[in-house]
């Protein structure tokens, strides 16, 4: 089928099952070809081909509403509603997002990047609706890893409890990003041996209604037999137990199953969980036979062999310097202990779970529970290295106020893809940490020049007995630097000057310094001299520094890749307040106030201005007049 032509899922309706089958062969082409060009989470769509457009047959999306939970696997949908002449744009600059996006399409009807969110918002829908009296369909499809996220458990809870008509399908395939671990992965696990029980159910409760009533306690005897028969055939009955009525387990691949399935859900009243089995990568042998989450999202690749096309890089990846780092300092230390939220692999741990499996714990999609375990470790002097993306970080906010800096303890946590990501677009851009975390109380927070310094920032904080300190390292490879054999603490609060200047000064740290250098040497050839200064402490600053600087009495440009509001360099112009210093100049140039799209990194800082030349063009905004004609600017 020319998928091209698809314009909206109305088509599916008339389609046989060896239609759909042929159909759901020809997206998986597609797919894999689009995805070999463009990278992309090509794993989880693979895997709900069938799912989606047995869904879009059985709805009527956009009246209906299809909510995809994290949104990666939402690839078959847009092409199911009519946007596959966009995939070559694919988490392109300016192109298709990987995510639905409410923009994209009507048919995008709630945005994520996060997990676990769907079934809370699906909540909200049902109480629209039923207020409303629409009358429509509400799907949450959310995955087994999802699942374990505590705002996913904490919907089923009130959704149980409320009763009202909704169909949760759950895509399970056994895998998060990395694969699934917990209690509740066991619960499933027995659940897809179980083999199908509702069928079975219903007819016992027909041949119970059989009986004539010849008094209550038969009555309740056979009521009995009913609930024993859960227990028998389904261990655990954890969905029945919530509140649910449970459907499947049904093969996420099998046309009949699926819509059979579908429908006997449409007639069923209050909440229903259809749980579905799928195969992550389903089609594509490299993607099917992946069993530790390389192939969940990937860069371009070759579809003939699944060898991975990288550009050649002779520095390490900032998570595995800094993992590498916690690593050989865990052979000397035996306190340390390594957590993550079902970032194992992202994170760079492989290493250190290999060598020290009984001190790594990947707790699931969990990020509010990591945070507070590792609160728990340091109260008995243990030293947790809490691993963890900065838009994850984001939903551990309360744990890490009130349980890691409240009681001040020794929690290092490593902030990885910290600044803008890219491809993965406005949910995962790591630009919020430093203005959520520098105003909580006790908090060191810092940030390398290079992976040098990086290795030696990682050993202060492991080294560090003073309460909570964070470290923030970008997405990618370091610059290659040479690396120190032996490894040192630096002072905390202390920045370095990279290049002496006497008319002006830019205070940055991390992936700016490089521009701001450049744009040094360049204001240096019309005769501007502009110091730069590591300020490689975000809090503490180097107030002893600052503080010299400001009775220069020169212009100061704080330049980060981050938030603007609340940021480093408003922490500037606070210190420059307090101390009075109402007079100096401080610019900033970071990230606006709002949030910034998809694209490579580059274009975006090109996009938002935050590159050598804006920095030259800023720098001689802010210096004296009389000085700029003098340089014949």
């Amino acid at each position: 089928m020319d998928l091209l032509s698809i314009k909206d899922p109305a088509f599916l309706k008339a389609l046989s099952i060896r239609e759909l089958e042929e159909l759901s062969e020809d997206i998986r082409k597609f797919l894999i070809e689009k995805n070999s060009v463009t990278g992309g989470h090509i794993g989880p769509n693979l895997g709900v081909v069938e799912l989606t457009v047995a869904l879009h047959k059985v709805f009527d999306s956009p009246k209906d509403k299809l909510l995809w939970d994290v949104g990666h696997q939402s690839y078959v949908h847009k092409i199911l509603t009519g946007r596959a002449g966009e995939f070559d744009t694919i988490r392109q600059y300016k192109g298709l997002c990987g995510f639905p996006n409410r923009d994209e399409s009507e048919h995008d009807v709630w945005e994520t990047g996060h997990s676990s969110t769907s079934l809370s918002a699906a909540m909200g829908m049902v109480v629209a609706r039923d207020l409303k009296k629409t009358g429509e369909y509400i799907v949450p499809i959310i995955g087994d890893g999802a699942l374990t996220g505590g705002m996913a458990l904490e919907a089923l809870n009130h959704i149980g409890h409320e009763q009202k008509d909704m169909i949760v399908v759950l895509n399970d395939n056994e895998m998060s990003i990395a694969p699934n671990v917990g209690a509740l992965h066991n619960v499933l696990g027995r659940l897809r041996t179980a083999g199908k029980y509702n069928w079975v159910k219903d007819e016992l409760e027909y041949l119970l209604k059989k009986i004539p009533a010849v008094g209550g306690k038969l009555a309740a005897t056979a009521e009995r037999v009913k609930d024993s028969l859960k227990y028998l055939l389904v261990s655990g009955v954890f969905f029945e137990e919530l509140g649910f009525t449970y459907l499947g387990p049904v093969d996420g691949h099998n046309y009949e199953n699926l819509l059979e399935n579908l429908q006997y859900a449409k007639k069923t009243k209050g909440p229903v969980l259809l749980h579905v089995i799928t195969k992550k990568g389903k089609g594509y042998k490299p993607a099917e036979l992946d069993t530790v989450g390389t192939w969940h999202g990937t860069g371009p690749y070759k579809i003939e062999t699944g060898d991975f096309v990288k550009p050649k890089v002779v520095a390490p990846s900032w998570s595995s310097l800094v993992s590498e780092t916690v690593r050989k300092l865990a052979r000397e230390d035996e306190r340390i202990v390594a957590i993550t939220p079902a970032m194992p692999i992202g994170s760079k741990l492989e290493g250190f779970q290999s060598e020290f499996p009984e001190r790594m714990y990947d707790v699931g999609i969990a990020e509010q529970h990591a945070a507070t375990m590792a609160a728990g470790l340091a109260i008995h002097n243990m030293k947790p290295f809490f691993a963890i993306y900065s838009t994850f970080l984001q939903r551990a906010y309360d744990q890490v106020v009130h349980d890691i800096c409240r009681q001040n303890l020794n929690v290092f946590i490593g902030i990885d893809r910290a600044g803008l990501v890219g491809a993965d677009g406005e949910t995962h851009q790591g630009v919020f940490d430093i203005a959520f975390l520098r105003h909580i109380p006790n908090i060191v927070l810092m940030m390398p020049k290079d992976e040098n310094e990086g290795q030696h920032l990682v050993n202060t904080a492991l080294k560090y007995n003073d309460g909570p300190i964070a470290l923030r390292y970008p997405r990618g490879n370091g610059l290659g630097v040479k690396m120190d054999e032996e490894l040192k603490e630096i002072p905390i609060g202390t920045w370095e000057v990279l290049k002496e200047g006497r008319d002006a000064v830019i205070l940055t740290f991390g992936t700016t310094i490089g521009m701001s250098l450049a744009a040094a040497e360049q204001l240096a050839k019309q005769g501007v001299s502009v110091r730069v200064v590591n300020a490689r402490f975000l809090k503490p600053l180097d107030e002893k520094m600052l503080t010299e600087i400001f009775a220069e009495n020169i212009p100061v440009l704080t330049v980060e890749e981050a938030v603007l509001q609340g940021g480093f360099g408003s922490s500037v112009i606070e210190f420059a307040h307090d101390q009075h210093m109402y007079n100096l100049k401080i610019d900033r140039m970071g990230i606006p106030d709002r949030f910034i799209e998809h694209g490579s990194v580059s274009q975006l800082l090109e996009e938002i201005g935050l590159t050598k030349d804006h920095i030259v063009d800023r720098i001689l905004t802010i210096i004296p007049k009389h000085e700029k004609k003098a340089f014949g600017s």
